[in-house]
């Protein structure tokens, strides 16, 4: 393990003004996005997408790294000179990474909650894909809210399993994003989504010390604390900001260099405000707040794309990304 290649990865990044692009949808995902724009999903259809995003002029003022999906990582440019995206990124100064999570499956003895899966043959895989180009990976795990759950079997669950994955990361010198998302359906109160997110986030770094993980080489990459997506009052941006930072500060390590929050559902307005009001407000924090957003970077650029419009979808990514790159430095 190169524990300064990991940490000065992981501070690349986290670095103000610049976020990660989740890219990394699988192609059934990837396949009903493509359907709300009536463009069919093959191949060819997914690469021009995804060649639409990643050669927007001058992306990497404010984008670091982009998660891709495997069958992204092994594709091309659709120009006449078919460089590998891996190579384009990377030409850009833009860190490749990789989704090695196979998706969350039921759990066991636990009705209404489910346990990511893919350890089995992750460590021959991270090496073919560090050998590829990638840098970072990501895994995600799945907290849901409910009557009587999460349990503490769920948590503890999936935090053995992020801290596995973060292991075997570091031992092949790529940076582990450790997602562990409390989804926000429901109808809770933000105080409920803070509880469990308090609880959360303490078994999940309990797991990572008991398994050696050098916390300066990890991007953290939590839910906001919001209120439930049914719930009757919705609590405002700075109520948001205020509870989300409060329990980073209770439970996340100073030694972690960043925190990129997922959008988890919010919209693309309301992610961007929420990160915006954590940076503006808290000016002495000991990590990085930028954000690894999916659909809050993609949904305009897909819909304004359509299948043909690459200028106007380009438009439409970078206009997002400047936007939340100044969020991470409070400056919206």
């Amino acid at each position: 393990m190169n524990e300064q290649m990991l940490m000065n990865t992981a501070s690349a990044m986290v670095s103000k003004g610049k976020g990660i692009l989740a890219a990394d949808e699988s192609t059934p995902t990837i396949g009903k996005r493509l359907d709300q724009i009536g463009v069919e999903s093959t191949f060819e259809t997914r690469n021009e997408y995804r060649d639409m995003l990643l050669t927007a002029h001058e992306m990497e003022n404010n984008i670091s790294g982009v998660i891709m999906y495997d069958e992204t990582l092994r594709q091309s440019t659709t120009c006449s000179d078919k460089t590998p995206f891996v190579d384009l990124l990377s030409n850009k100064n833009v860190l490749p990474g990789i989704k090695v999570d196979t998706g969350a499956k039921d759990l066991a003895g636990a009705p209404g909650e489910k346990i990511t899966e893919g350890l089995d043959g992750l460590r021959e895989r991270l090496n073919e894909y560090y050998s590829i180009g990638a840098r970072f990976a990501k895994w995600r795990a799945v907290i849901t809210i409910g009557d009587g759950i999460p349990s503490e079997h769920c948590i503890s669950a999936n935090a053995h399993a992020l801290a596995r994955y973060a292991s075997l990361c570091q031992e092949a010198n790529i940076v582990p994003i450790v997602e562990p998302e409390v989804l926000m359906d429901g109808d809770h109160t933000i105080e409920t989504c803070y509880d469990v997110t308090d609880r959360t986030l303490a078994c999940v770094f309990d797991a990572l010390k008991l398994h050696n993980v050098m916390l300066e080489g990890i991007v953290l990459k939590p839910n906001m604390v919001i209120s439930g997506i049914n719930c009757s009052e919705q609590a405002d941006v700075d109520t948001v900001a205020k509870m989300t930072v409060k329990v980073l500060s209770a439970n996340v390590p100073s030694e972690v260099p960043g925190i990129a929050f997922l959008s988890g559902g919010q919209s693309s307005d309301d992610a961007t405000a929420h990160l915006n009001s954590m940076n503006k407000n808290n000016g002495d924090m000991p990590w990085n707040l930028t954000y690894s957003y999916g659909r809050a970077l993609q949904a305009d650029a897909l819909s304004d794309w359509a299948g043909s419009d690459r200028p106007k979808g380009q438009s439409s990514l970078l206009r997002r990304a400047k936007e939340n790159g100044l969020a991470t430095c409070g400056e919206l």
